[in-house]
Order: structure tokens, then C-alpha cells, then sequence
């Protein structure tokens, strides 16, 4: 699984990329107008890859439910994206959550990233509401009775952390996919191999479904390391390694960032991966610059950011 291509072997890993894949983004609501400034910024600078589709968080008690709502609908509205928003089980009522839902679907939006949800504190162990859906199972098919969303959920290549086991795992994704789900998404990862152990397995317990690699350009370190103790992902040592002594250095982690992830990128699509969702964490230069030395151009071939960033790319090599 490591290998690159044939037509590749001996030649620089990106050269001739076909660029015949596709993408999706990850954005999550602004809290400031200077926040709310970036991430439209972020959505322009984005836009002309023409993704799949893009999606936007939703806090992990329900604290952004209206900003998470107010973004989804202007994405919507203002640009060409199909725009997918979050929905968790915690801290509401079923009818609550399944009403939220109906106003997605007046408001055009027909696609929504079913999620049971974090506990609103970390360390704590996610309890039900009593009248709400217990699980992302429960909430797929919620969604599903109330109206015919396309749903997306999510998937753990290391396991997540409250399950007892790989096999609980993903028995559980399983259980998503059965009550309707039409894909999943998974947590970031930093190895290839781990992605396609994840999507071996998947086939082998009967999951036809579609998994897409959730990929998380690194461009702040701790921050990093916090997500990644949260959700069980590994950073392997070699990747540690890469990143010491870049703390007051933000261009150089950013260089170091894109080659990382491009390359991982390059082995998935090696591996026959041909969608990937970006967790864009509302910057827009990292994500596209991937895409860039992927082959993936805005339509007509021009690259119309304004920073496709000309010292990341002449960084790494395009």
C-alpha cells in the first residue's frame, strides 16, 4: 500500500497529476466579524475548485446552532457550493432537532452531516438527552422520516475513542449506513495505510457505501496534537519530528504542512481514492495548494487565488 504507481516510480511523486478528483471543504461558523471576514474570504479562494459539496460544523453543545445556520443558508444562497450542515444529538429534544431539520429543507439545503456529538465538556462521557436520539443511527433515521436529505457521517480509521472495539466500530458505521446514510466521512489521519485498512475492513462487513478520507493540512501543531488526543488519531513520530523548532516559524510549518499532506494524499489516490474532504479550519491557502499539486484547477485552468501562495508552491515544486 505504500508504493506510488507505476507510471510514477522514478518520477517527482506530482508530476502530471491528472487532477480527476473531487473535493469537499469543511468550514465552521464565525463568532467575530473579523472571523466572519476570513471565512468568506476562505469561501471565495475556494469556490472556483468547484467542490463536491462544502459542509459547516455545528458546536458541540449546539452553541452555534443560528451561526451555523446563518452560514449554511448564505452559503447557499451567494454561491454555487451545494452546502451540507452539521447536526448533533446533544443537548436537544428529538422534535427540536427533527425541527431544525424541516427548516434546513425550506430553506433549500438538502444535505446534512449527521453527528451523535462531543459532550459539551471534554473528558465527560456522552449522555443522551432524555427525550433525543441517543445515537447518529437514530438521528440518520430521523432525518430520513422527515424528508429525503442526502447524509453524510462519520467514520474513525483508529477507532473512536468510546468504542470497545474495532469491530464495535464498525459495526456502528454499519448501523449508520443501514438507516440511510449515503456516505462517510472520516476523522482525520496521518498515515495512508490507516485509511485503507479502514476502508478494507468496511468492504470485507458487507459497507458499500462510500468512505471519504477526511484530511487535516497541519498549520498549528498543538492545536493539532489537542484534536488528535481528543479523537484518538495517531501523529506518527517521523511527523513530530518534521515540526520541532517551528513553533515562531508559521510560513515554514505551512511549507512543511502542504508536502505532508499532499503526499499523503497522492498514496490515497494511489489507493484508488478519488474524493477528498478537506477540514479547511476556515483558511483557504493550505487546502488549495494541495489541491493544486493534485491537479485540481479551478474550471477553464486558471489559478485564480490571490495567494495559492506563491511560496508555498514554489516551496513545493510546482
Amino acid at each position: 500500500m505504500n508504493s506510488l504507481s507505476p507510471a510514477r516510480q522514478g518520477a517527482p511523486i506530482f508530476a502530471d497529476a491528472a487532477g480527476d478528483i473531487e473535493v469537499s471543504f469543511e468550514f465552521f461558523p464565525p463568532k467575530t466579524d473579523k472571523m466572519d471576514a476570513a471565512l468568506w474570504d476562505t469561501v471565495r479562494s475556494l469556490a472556483p475548485l468547484a467542490p463536491r459539496f462544502v459542509s459547516v460544523t455545528y458546536g458541540a453543545d449546539g452553541s452555534t446552532r443560528e451561526r451555523t445556520h446563518a452560514t449554511v443558508t448564505r452559503i447557499a444562497r451567494e454561491t454555487a457550493m451545494p452546502a451540507a450542515a452539521h447536526l448533533t444529538c446533544v443537548g436537544a429534544s428529538k422534535r427540536e432537532i427533527l425541527d431544525i431539520a424541516e427548516s434546513y429543507w425550506t430553506a433549500g439545503i438538502r444535505h446534512i452531516v449527521a453527528l451523535r456529538g462531543d459532550p459539551p465538556q471534554a473528558g465527560q462521557r456522552f449522555t443522551p438527552h432524555p427525550d433525543g436520539f441517543a445515537n447518529a443511527t437514530e438521528l440518520t433515521a430521523g432525518l430520513k422520516a422527515v424528508a429525503p436529505f442526502e447524509i453524510s457521517v462519520a467514520a474513525y480509521p483508529e477507532c473512536h475513542p468510546d468504542s470497545p472495539s474495532i469491530k464495535a466500530d464498525l459495526d456502528n458505521l454499519k448501523a449508520k449506513i443501514d438507516a440511510g446514510a449515503d456516505r462517510a466521512i472520516t476523522q482525520f489521519f496521518f498515515s495512508p495505510e490507516t485509511f485503507l485498512r479502514l476502508r478494507d475492513r468496511a468492504a470485507a462487513a458487507g459497507i458499500n457505501a462510500e468512505i471519504v478520507p477526511g484530511i487535516l493540512p497541519v498549520s498549528n501543531v498543538a492545536q493539532t496534537r489537542k484534536f488528535a488526543a481528543q479523537c484518538g488519531a495517531a501523529i506518527p513520530p517521523w511527523m513530530d519530528r518534521l515540526f520541532e523548532g517551528l513553533d515562531e516559524q508559521p510560513e515554514t510549518r505551512q511549507l512543511v504542512a502542504a508536502t505532508i499532506a499532499a503526499e499523503m494524499c497522492m498514496r490515497l489516490y494511489d489507493g484508488g481514492v478519488r474524493h477528498f474532504h478537506f477540514y479547511t479550519l476556515n483558511r483557504a491557502a493550505l487546502c488549495y495548494s494541495i489541491c493544486h499539486m493534485l491537479g485540481k484547477r479551478p474550471a477553464g485552468g486558471a489559478d485564480t487565488h490571490p495567494a495559492a501562495d506563491a511560496r508555498l508552491v514554489a516551496a513545493t515544486g510546482m
